[in-house]
Formats: structure tokens, sequence, C-alpha cells
């Protein structure tokens, strides 16, 4: 992983650092993305509005490209697609002690390691749940997509509990 040419501070624990390290991917076979739309309550769904005008137009170098259905609750970026949604229900891993978290910019996230080789990361400790997954194949770029996010994210949900 390159964090060199990110100057922000990235804290990872030894289990997180090791299944970012140990991943390796696919990508879907034609190149389109698509993400489920989440349907938070209003109060939720005007935070992810303003999050969504707040997002960068690059996460990483790669150009925003939102998945379909087009919506202010989906953003996407490159190919295979770092697909951000916001205003998901509390992840049920959550309530595991033994969960894995990372902070990154400032910003807490839950890790979770899904079963094609990507990761799943929602923010915690916000009023609003965002979830951010990241490709097997752009895994090996740490936590980059994170950092370019995280500013955003700090920017338009505030800190406390989402439940």
């Amino acid at each position: 992983m390159n964090f060199s040419r990110h100057r922000h501070r990235i804290v990872l624990g030894p289990p997180a650092l090791a299944l970012l390290v140990a991943a390796a991917g696919c990508s879907s076979a034609d190149g389109s993305a698509s993400a489920v739309v989440p349907s938070p309550d209003a109060k939720v769904a005007t935070l992810c509005r303003n999050l969504d005008e707040a997002l960068p137009s690059k996460v990483d170098g790669l150009n925003r490209r939102d998945p379909e259905p087009v919506s202010s609750l989906t953003a996407g970026w490159g190919n295979p697609a770092i697909i951000l949604r916001c205003g998901v229900a509390r992840p049920e891993k959550m309530s595991d002690p033994e969960a894995d978290g990372v902070e990154v910019d400032g910003a807490g996230w839950l890790l979770e390691k899904q079963d094609d080789g990507a990761f799943r990361f929602t923010t915690t400790l916000r009023k609003a749940y965002v979830e951010v997954t990241i490709p097997a194949k752009r895994t090996g770029d740490g936590m980059a997509p994170l950092v370019d996010l995280a500013p955003a994210i700090k920017k338009t949900i505030p800190e406390g509990i989402a439940d």
C-alpha cells in the first residue's frame, strides 16, 4: 500500500492492515456500476443530499461516475467503481466488540471484508451511516478513497449516534 502520497493521519489495527494487504479481486463483467438506493428517514435523507453536494469529483484520482439508478443517496468513482451509499441501516457487525475499526483523517469507520474480496466501510459515530465499498481490484490503494471522502463527510454528517 502506498500511503506516502497522502499526508493524513491514518490509524489501522494489525488485523485491518493484514486484510487490506491480502485482498485480491475481480470486477463486474460489463463494467457498469449499480447500487441499491437506501431508504432513510427525511432527516437523514437531507444530510445525505448535503453530502452528495459536497462530495469530490475525484476519489483516489478516479473521476466520479455515479451508479444506476441515479440518486443523491449514492455516488461512485472509477471502474470498477468505488461506491458510496448514504443513509444505510446500521450494520449488525457494529454491535460486535471484536469488529475491526479504522480512523481515517478524523472519521471513524467499521471495516468489513466481503466474500468477493472487496471491503465495505461504514461510518461510525455520525448522525447518518455512510457506506463505502472498495472493490477488490482497488484495495491495493489502501485508505486513499476514505482520505478523499473524509472532508465531505465531516462537513455534512454531524458527529453523534444515527440510531
